[in-house]
């Protein structure tokens, strides 16, 4: 901090001091083209628990809209069917039978899920074929039931332990 304070003290600031400190205004210049959305108004929403919604699709008229919209206004037996449609996608952009359909969104899922199984069972394979060695003969059957009987033999932690579970007089399991 005092180094960088005499620094721009000596008149140092033509270099590297004078590009770091506009670079944060040249980020904030860049900021400002941010679409803010006002949260005060009621926002549109395609919901089914909400056909409804509080304000109309398009909110902007461009000239041809609010002529319809103007039409609107009279009998709606003059109107034909792609202008009662058009005024009906002013307001919605999705009708109930639209929100209702339902999407292929489960099939990208379901293929992402599928590719990860298959990516990890192909990483188990290579793993146990490539990486890990034999299984050790310390695991065999054989060599489980000589080191248990010797276990039993020597009477290891006969009180609370496994030499507990064995009865020496019948000489099986109690």
């Amino acid at each position: 901090m005092l180094t960088s304070r005499a620094l721009v003290r000596r008149g140092l600031q033509s270099g590297f001091w004078r590009r770091l400190s506009t670079s944060s205004g040249a980020w904030a210049r860049h900021t400002h083209d941010v679409d803010v959305t006002d949260c005060t108004v009621p926002q549109y929403n395609n919901r089914l628990d909400t056909p409804l919604p509080d304000s109309p699709f398009v909110r902007n008229l461009n000239a041809e809209q609010k002529k319809l919209k103007e039409k609107e206004k009279g009998p709606w037996t003059q109107l034909t069917k792609e202008e009662q449609l058009a005024l009906y996608r002013l307001t919605h952009e999705l009708s109930y039978a639209e929100m209702q359909k339902g999407s292929k969104e489960w099939m990208t899922v379901l293929g992402g899920i599928l590719f990860f199984f298959g990516f990890t069972g192909i990483l188990v394979w290579w793993q146990r074929v490539y990486v890990y060695g034999d299984v050790p003969h310390t695991l065999s059957h054989e060599w489980v039931e000589k080191q248990t009987q010797r276990m039993i033999d020597m009477r290891v932690n006969p009180v609370h332990g496994f030499s507990n579970k064995w009865d020496y007089e019948k000489k099986q399991w109690k």
